[in-house]
């Protein structure tokens, strides 16, 4: 899966992005490595979120999936 990200450069120095495709999903670093590094652990962590009060039945299954 490809994702655009936003770069911005912050007005008090550093790095700030975000994801369009997955709202609220944003992040920022001092330097651009250290963004990079940040991009990935924040779109892990915005897909990685449990969808709660979910009922199933018995015929239903959950699966997971590697994008």
């Amino acid at each position: 899966m490809k994702l655009k990200v936003i770069v911005h450069e912050a007005i008090e120095g550093g790095y700030w992005a975000e994801v369009p495709a997955i709202p609220g999903c944003v992040t920022q670093g001092d330097s651009f490595d250290e963004l990079l590094s940040n991009i990935y652990e924040a779109v892990e962590g915005c897909l990685s979120v449990e969808v709660q009060n979910i009922v199933l039945s018995q015929k239903d299954k959950i699966m997971d999936i590697a994008v």
